[in-house]
């Protein structure tokens, strides 16, 4: 891996989810989350002959990583349209795995006028696509105080998020929020020294899954992935936070992203996944030293299961 592609984004637990593919030399791959590249050109590593790999990125930052190998094609979409690409590209028979670091990218945090870091003062941004229209300070001036609240509790789990909204509906009526370092200050009185820099993140990260609709674009690539995976085919994800993680659990789970479960005659709950892994793996002591954005990471393998049909 070059140093360019360490740079744009680090891979979490690479080799563990690159395992966790069981990659046959002639399948048909996807990565959901290009990136750098690093996921993808590891699995590239082991196709072979008519295998081929589509990896998918909304940014076009990323398009300077692309891949020049012949079993590889460049997506740039959002992954919500997982199924309607793999079916424009002929691959109607279904897939044998897919990827999906649902983390930020370093490039993004590292990036100060993309707006996705309380650590500059910059533009409040945070849009991963930057051909969409809405950004951040687009949400906190114009957005009432009920629905900042609710983007502030349900996607950053902050218990003073009435507070919070009211604080900025405030500041708002007096001056346009246009920065990062416009809204810090406005939330940060509202933290206690001990856990400011975390709960700053809260705020940023419910800001950033609005702008980007992240809840309901991994909603739509989890519906689709789960009815375009073959039989024996992989479900590998990384999470970072307990929202998409919960997500992620409940398909593989039971099939649903709510986790409402299906019940056969006998009371098991029927799921179209056999879990691989029963417990999240997480980086070990050594990566998250050289990658601290790792520590959050979990990592969760499914494989789809041979629908059985009951005989009249």
């Amino acid at each position: 891996m070059t140093t360019e592609e360490m740079t744009y984004h680090q891979p979490v637990l690479l080799h563990q989810s690159i395992d966790g593919m069981n990659i046959h030399k002639d399948g048909i791959y996807v990565d959901v989350t290009f990136g750098g590249g690093g996921h993808s050109r590891e699995i590239l590593k082991r196709l072979e002959g008519k295998a081929h790999l589509y990896s998918f990125d909304q940014d076009a930052d990323a398009e300077q990583n692309i891949v020049d190998n012949p079993r590889f094609t460049f997506v740039r979409s959002n992954f919500r349209y997982l199924k309607n690409f793999l079916k424009y590209y002929g691959e109607d028979e279904g897939i044998d795995g897919l990827l999906a670091d649902l983390g930020v990218s370093s490039h993004h945090f590292d990036d100060a006028e993309r707006g996705f870091s309380f650590r500059f003062d910059a533009p409040l941004d945070m849009r991963m696509n930057q051909r969409a229209k809405q950004t951040a300070a687009d949400i906190v001036n114009s957005y009432n105080e009920p629905a900042l609240a609710n983007i502030f509790y349900y996607y950053g789990e902050l218990k003073n998020s009435r507070q919070i909204a009211a604080a900025i509906v405030k500041e708002r009526n007096n001056k346009r929020i246009e920065t990062t370092g416009e809204l810090q200050t406005i939330v940060q009185p509202f933290f206690g020294r001990d856990r400011e820099k975390k709960e700053l993140a809260k705020v940023f990260q419910a800001l950033r899954i609005e702008v980007n609709h992240e809840m309901d674009a991994l909603k739509e690539m989890l519906a689709a992935a789960t009815e375009m995976l073959k039989p024996g085919g992989r479900l590998v994800v990384i999470t970072y936070h307990s929202l998409e993680d919960r997500m992620v659990k409940n398909i593989m789970k039971t099939g649903s992203i709510d986790g409402d479960e299906t019940k056969d005659f006998f009371g098991n709950t029927s799921s179209p996944f056999k879990l691989i892994t029963r417990k999240p793996i997480i980086p070990d002591a050594d990566e998250q030293a050289m990658n601290p954005r790792s520590r959050s990471a979990k990592l969760r393998v499914a494989e789809k299961q041979k629908m059985i049909l009951n005989k009249k």
